[in-house]
């Protein structure tokens, strides 16, 4: 009798461990300049840093729960992050060294809002056994690492005591969050930005490996047609370009809900973060007319 409680226990356990479950942390990053960089934009606003179990991953987030039970939750997904030292070369630590992706967050003026770091980011590496380079290269968005972050964004959800959820990803967050929204169906918006959501695409046009363990996103841009989406595309971005946004709506059956805004002046990384608030104010997602909006004007262009 007690072997079967224990293994009834067990199991247990384990399902909450699959459900993911937050935790508070208070470790500063003083070894650690790219952790202590984010932590250093969480404090100054104000939000909570905490780990999430997920799966076979631990991961970092942010967060500031402010909203009513049932409301809305918005969560940012992490990019790429530092994926090489080099054009040839993989990083051994895939941490953004610029915490962009947060600073827009914190920006959000929704009431509850989360921040989600990728797999590896952040964590020393014996706290991160399953980490390898293929986790930010060719399986950067692979099934497992979808599920992750699900997992994740499942636990947030509980902790806010949300019942919708509106996805925000910068550049390969982006593809992650397209992703994300086709295995839910809690969730009402979409927004991207410079992301690359046809990666088979994106791999030819740069004469690329393709990402052969990964999935992609234009092959699920059919099962989130009846999401509101908004996806922001900077016009001097020569890394993820507008080719490879039409080419994910373009698997649309009906992309009455999606606004494709190209922005002057704008590349991969610049003005993202300082013109986040008024972006987000001219192109509220949910708003969407009819079909795919042509090029716009928006906000002073970097420089």
């Amino acid at each position: 009798m007690k072997h079967a409680v224990a293994v009834a226990l067990a199991a247990l356990a384990l399902v909450a461990l699959a459900l993911g479950a937050w935790i508070g942390v208070n470790i500063r990053g003083d070894d650690n300049p790219w952790l202590a960089r984010a932590q250093a934009v969480a404090d100054e606003s104000g939000w909570q840093e905490g780990r999430i179990d997920a799966d076979a991953f631990q991961l970092t987030a942010f967060r500031r729960f402010d909203g009513e039970e049932g409301g809305l939750l918005v969560v940012y997904i992490e990019g790429d992050g530092h994926a090489w030292e080099s054009l040839t070369e993989l990083s051994s630590d895939p941490t953004p060294r610029d915490p962009r992706v947060l600073q827009m967050a914190v920006q959000d003026p929704a009431a509850s809002v989360a921040y989600l770091a990728r797999p590896c980011q952040y964590l020393p590496d014996n706290e991160q056994p399953y980490c390898g380079s293929m986790m930010w290269s060719l399986s950067r968005y692979a099934s497992y690492i979808v599920a992750a972050l699900d997992t994740a964004v499942d636990s947030l959800k509980r902790e806010a005591g949300a019942s919708r959820i509106r996805l925000v990803g910068v550049s390969g967050g982006g593809t992650l969050a397209a992703l994300i929204a086709a295995r839910r169906d809690d969730v009402v918006g979409l927004v991207t930005v410079a992301a690359n959501l046809d990666h088979d695409l994106w791999s030819r046009r740069h004469n690329l490996s393709p990402l052969i363990d990964s999935l992609n996103a234009a092959d699920v841009a059919v099962l989130v047609e009846d999401i509101p989406q908004v996806h922001f595309v900077g016009a001097e971005d020569t890394n993820v370009t507008r080719a490879e946004v039409d080419a994910y709506v373009a698997r649309m059956a009906d992309p009455a809900l999606v606004d494709v805004v190209v922005v002057p002046g704008y590349n991969h990384t610049c003005c993202w973060v300082e013109n986040w608030p008024g972006l987000l104010g001219d192109h509220p997602v949910g708003q969407q007319s009819k079909g795919v909006n042509p090029l716009q004007p928006i906000r002073a262009p970097c420089g």
